[in-house]
């Protein structure tokens, strides 16, 4: 498995600086009959992914809080790309099926898993897209005074975007490990946004939560694969602009458009999601999407370390958390 700190030589490895990722490299039947659990699979796209998923023969349960589409969508997989059985072997599962979740609550989210694992006997790869902004309500607004400082302010964008992603992460951590061989590939695919490493002004909520995205996945890149034996991934997913955010007013959509700036499709982020699912080879990787165009980020954060940090800083701080990893783990 590949982590930023160790060479590369995958065709999709970022090298010398080359930090472009093809999903389109990576075989489709790197899909072929696995199970993948899709929370927040209802809408956007959660639900482009889980529809590709399915068309590469793939088996899918959709976890969301939005019921009817969810619902729908597991219907509509089904009917369009049926599993179908050996009359002389046990019935296959459902291609999709679906499950109400919701990610703030610990129990809900072990039941979902419940219900995975007892539809499809394993868990192959986990995807969160589940995700919150709440626009309207700014933590730190000028004009709060002594009087409106005592309302508590809303923590959905924390609840959801990180703590959500916290507990599907332990919960499947668990699952993926059960009816799979030990070398047998399995990943958790979180989503963060360009907001996980880049500032966005006026959703300082948003932005915390998806940095926290970013240092769970870093802090458990290299904590999942060892000691034990088992192959399990981490990796991130970053958008820039895409369809489903809902802060596009027109006058920022004719603004972008202006400066000829890429705005995403769902497919198009999705077909990001199934690559790097598909890619065995990636651990550890942070892909930020614009466009239809994937660049892998951790890589040339850790290869540029001396020239922003310094040599002799860099040097000490790779020696400290060597001596911290030795310590912890």
């Amino acid at each position: 498995m590949i982590a930023p700190t160790d060479p590369v030589t995958s065709s999709n490895s970022v090298m010398n600086g080359v930090t472009q990722y093809n999903h389109e490299d990576v075989p489709q039947d790197t899909l072929f009959d696995k199970v993948i659990v899709v929370v927040g699979g209802s809408n956007g796209i959660g639900a482009s992914l889980a529809e590709l998923c399915c068309s590469n023969t793939s088996y899918v349960c959709i976890g969301d809080i939005d019921d009817p589409p969810g619902e729908a969508l597991a219907r509509k997989c089904q009917d369009r790309w049926p599993a179908i059985s050996d009359p002389n072997q046990p019935p296959k599962p459902p291609r999709a099926s679906y499950r109400h979740v919701d990610v703030t609550d610990y129990q809900s989210v072990v039941d979902l898993f419940e219900f995975a694992f007892a539809t499809y006997k394993r868990i192959d790869h986990v995807v969160v897209t589940a995700g919150s902004m709440a626009t309207g309500d700014n933590w730190f607004d000028q004009s709060l005074s002594f009087r409106t400082v005592r309302e508590p302010p809303s923590s959905k964008d924390i609840d959801v975007n990180l703590t959500g992603s916290l507990y599907v992460t332990r919960v499947a951590s668990v699952y993926l490990r059960h009816n799979r061989g030990p070398w047998a590939d399995r990943s958790i695919l979180l989503f963060s946004c360009a907001a996980g490493f880049k500032e966005m002004p006026g959703v300082p909520i948003y932005q915390v939560a998806k940095h926290g995205i970013q240092g769970l996945m870093r802090s458990l890149r290299t904590y999942f694969p060892s000691p034990y034996t088992h192959n399990l991934r981490i990796n991130t997913i970053c958008p820039w602009m895409t369809q489903s955010r809902s802060v596009l007013t027109k006058n920022i959509e004719d603004s972008w458009n202006k400066e000829g700036l890429p705005i995403s499709t769902y497919q198009e982020v999705a077909r990001v999601s199934a690559g790097v699912l598909g890619d065995s080879s990636l651990n550890g990787t942070s892909m930020f999407v614009e466009g239809d165009r994937a660049w892998e980020i951790e890589r040339n954060i850790d290869r540029l370390e001396p020239q922003w940090l310094g040599k002799e800083p860099s040097r000490a701080l790779g020696m400290g958390q060597t001596v911290l990893r030795d310590a912890l783990v």
